[in-house]
């Protein structure tokens, strides 16, 4: 293959800025592809989303050397928020993706409006080289072809790194992971309303004074209720009822309150859980949606005959990756997250909570087909345990095998904490206090920040879930 060609990157994310800057440490060309007209243009979508992970959690080491080293041209003069401070996303992205993204070693590297759409191979000669065609597949260039503006551009790669992430690509509100009937039609109407709504800013016409059906048992459903609850105190009419597919279960809705391993994670958790005690949140339990119409309100059938009513709809149950544009590479997934077969059984949320999920590079990320790689949170499939700094380690592990450097490729170095912290709609270890939890005197964010609270706290990427992810309005309340 031709080495001059680069290595392209989708995706002007965390995770992705991440992969061109350990490719430039390397003096490897590269190319970043983003859908966006800005860095980190997803996480802007949740801006005003608190992280529950201090800045030194969110950092890449390779990205950050390239910040801090003056060059030719550069001054090398970014310095680092504090390191213990919280972001909320819109500060992660003009703190941090956005003069990464501006510095001089990556701004020609990176074309926005640029959405991937189809990736494929081509032989040298230019003839195609699809999913069925083996003979000089290994050394055929990679054939990304995205969607502009101005129409559709291929351009050539020598490998691909997807670090797209799953944001544009929600589950649906249907039962058995398919669709309800009737909510196509729903979404087109805007009667359903995906990722993390801003109640108290720029939703607040949208959702005040409604009668409002928030969906999932995570994170970000917990998230959107306690904005809520905030937007009901000053609209009291707003009605806000919280559908779960299965029965509530205190732990996993509520986490560990005051003995939890995160103090603002504890304090959003007790205020979620005393909006639906006082009664202004009414509890749903084996809400499973089969079909649903739209009139002045979308009109929800359950499964069990129940009828609910909604002005909105907002959906907190999760995401999960975009595939179609990969359909002509040989890809060898987990049949159950869809996630690379190798990473699947480690991150299996049904048997793993982030905690017990191990630090993983190239080889456990790789594919039949030679040279491509999932990385970030799209690497995880449906699995909602990803961490940023997992994010990190794959990427350098994969930077090292591109750059002919084996034995860098094959470490671990990055050591995860135990803390038992993640992003996860599916409960388990990730909700419930620890046995030692009982014992912590951690209460407020200061306390996380500057004393001995403020072990080691591993980070996600703050979308999937919001008892730890808090509206910037609500920690502490």
């Amino acid at each position: 293959m031709n080495q001059n060609l680069p290595v392209i990157v989708i995706g002007a994310g965390p995770v992705g800025l991440a992969t061109a800057a350990h490719l430039r440490e390397r003096s490897q060309e590269v190319l970043v592809l983003e859908s966006g007209n800005t860095a980190g243009a997803a996480i802007s979508q949740w801006s005003h989303i608190k992280l529950f992970s201090p800045w030194r959690f969110n950092i890449d080491a390779a990205a950050r050397r390239l910040l801090e080293t003056a060059t030719e041209g550069y001054a090398g003069d970014w310095e680092a928020p504090r390191i213990t401070k919280l972001p909320t996303g819109g500060e992660l992205v003009r703190e941090y993706l956005e003069p990464l993204a501006a510095h001089p070693e990556l701004a020609p590297r990176i074309r926005y409006g640029h959405r991937v759409v189809k990736v494929s191979r081509v032989l040298e000669d230019g003839r195609g080289a699809d999913k069925t065609r083996t003979a000089g597949r290994d050394d055929a260039p990679f054939l990304v072809r995205t969607e502009t503006a101005d129409g559709l551009v291929d351009f050539l790669g020598r490998a691909v790194v997807d670090a797209s992430g799953t944001w544009h690509q929600p589950s649906p509100v249907g039962r058995a992971g398919i669709p309800a009937i009737g909510e196509a039609e729903a979404r087109d109407q805007g009667f359903i309303i995906c990722g993390l709504p801003d109640p108290l800013g720029v939703d607040q016409a949208e959702l005040a004074g409604k009668s409002l059906l928030v969906l999932g048992a995570g994170h970000s459903a917990a998230n959107t209720i306690i904005a809520l609850g905030r937007l009901q105190n000053q609209y009291p009419e707003t009605k806000i009822q919280w559908g779960l597919r299965g029965e509530a279960n205190p732990i996993r809705l509520y986490g560990g309150g005051a003995a939890d391993q995160l103090p603002a994670r504890g304090q959003l958790g007790t205020s979620l859980r005393r909006l639906v005690e006082n009664g202004n949140v009414e509890l749903l339990e084996n809400v499973s949606i089969a079909s649903m119409d739209c009139g002045e309100l979308v009109n929800i059938t359950l499964a069990d005959g129940r009828e609910l009513q909604a002005d909105r709809i907002i959906a907190a149950t999760g995401f999960r990756p975009e595939l179609s544009m990969l359909s002509e590479l040989r890809l060898d997934l987990d049949e159950s997250v869809e996630a690379p077969r190798q990473l699947g059984p480690l991150i299996d949320p049904e048997f793993h909570s982030c905690g017990t999920v191990s630090a993983h590079g190239e080889k456990i990320l790789a594919h039949p087909e030679k040279n491509f790689y999932i990385v970030g949170m799209k690497s995880y499939g449906r699995a909602p345990t990803f961490l940023m700094t997992t994010g990190y380690e794959q990427v350098r592990s994969i930077a090292a095998a591109l750059s002919g450097d084996s034995q860098a490729a094959d470490r671990v170095e990055l050591d995860l904490p135990e803390t038992g912290v993640c992003s996860t709609d599916l409960g388990g270890s990730c909700d419930a206090p620890g046995e030692s939890d009982s014992d912590s005197s951690c209460g407020t964010e200061e306390a996380v920040a500057d004393s001995c609270c403020s072990g080691p706290q591993p980070v996600t990427l703050g979308l999937s879930t919001g008892t730890l992810h808090g509206n910037k309005e609500m920690a502490g309340k």
